[in-house]
């Protein structure tokens, strides 16, 4: 665990053993980021800051959608980024955080193994370097908490830039006609279209948490107010360019679908006027072979005939098929 105290001065750091008489004093702030939420995280969360048991719960195990409590002391909030993976699979990295007066506490939640560990961390440790460098001078628990999800949001925005990016590339080899192969093809298309999906549905559900906040005023200065309405907006924004890019992704796949629908349907046009022209001569050759063509004679006037009938049948067949437009 990461101890920090943020003032005019800058950023320090302390030992989690300080955070008692560091609660009790008025200049600056506290920002303890968590890397992972265990014993010495949980007794720290229910000891020191007074979390409720089922907020603490919820940092220790893994969340499905994100989720917002207000509390009398501090707003319990976590939220969701992605990360891609292997085979169009994406990631849902989790933040967990206790926005106070006086403190903000940072919680990583539990994450795949198959995740780099210091992806969970990306935006802290981001937003950590801006303000040791002094780009970045939060004045609030609350400036600090809508800084790192701004780095959110952004980090989002990029995703959807890099799946946009693959979709034109798709796009160009629909119209060029450089598909390859067909079931590769259809995988790279769905897995485009679900990393679309997926960051759709964590900026609308992180939307509707901020939206949440607003709508039960629990926040203090206008500031605080403002800051939260952006970011509900930010994810609005979002949500609208991942459904923007997925329907034009949508309009691709149908596109793909269209040509492929309409090959096989010329194929199995032409099938048929196969069928059809190859139907009465098996039928007239099932009728007539065995008494024109047997084993010790072949009788040769009756052959010719019957091999007659069936040329001018074929002919008559695909002028007429010619004529129906069929080929």
């Amino acid at each position: 665990m990461d101890v920090r105290v943020i003032d005019a001065g800058g950023v320090r750091r302390h030992g989690v053993d300080e955070l008692p008489e560091l609660l009790d004093r008025d200049d600056g702030f506290i920002w303890v980021d968590v890397p992972t939420c265990d014993e010495r995280a949980v007794r720290m969360l229910t000891d020191v800051f007074g979390c409720h048991p089922m907020a603490v719960r919820d940092c220790v195990q893994r969340n499905r959608v994100p989720r917002v409590r207000l509390y009398e002391k501090h707003i319990f909030l976590i939220l969701h980024g992605p990360e891609r993976g292997p085979a169009g699979h994406v990631h849902y990295i989790e933040l967990d955080q206790f926005i106070g007066s006086r403190y903000l506490v940072t919680v990583h939640g539990p994450v795949n193994p198959a995740v780099d560990p210091a992806v969970p961390q990306r935006e802290t440790s981001a937003i950590l370097k801006r303000i040791e460098v002094n780009r970045l001078r939060p004045r609030s628990p609350y400036e600090l908490s809508y800084a790192i999800v701004s780095a959110s949001t952004r980090y989002l925005e990029g995703f959807v830039e890099e799946l946009t990016r693959d979709v034109w590339a798709l796009e160009q080899r629909v119209t060029g006609g450089h598909m390859g192969d067909p079931q590769e093809f259809l995988e790279e298309l769905f897995s485009a279209r679900h990393g679309l999906l997926a960051v759709r549905t964590m900026a609308a559900l992180a939307h509707v948490a901020y939206a949440r906040i607003l709508a039960l005023g629990r926040l203090g200065p206008a500031a605080e107010t403002g800051s939260t309405a952006d970011l509900a907006d930010q994810f609005a924004r979002i949500q609208n360019l991942a459904d923007g890019q997925r329907e034009y992704l949508q309009g691709v796949i149908d596109f793909y679908r269209a040509r492929a629908e309409t090959k096989m349907t010329i194929a199995a046009e032409r099938l048929a006027v196969i069928a059809v022209m190859t139907l009465p001569i098996t039928a007239l050759s099932s009728v007539f072979g065995m008494n024109v063509i047997v084993y010790d004679h072949t009788r040769l006037i009756e052959l010719v005939v019957v091999l007659t009938v069936m040329v001018a049948m074929s002919i008559m067949l695909l002028i007429w098929a010619k004529r129906q437009g069929w080929w």
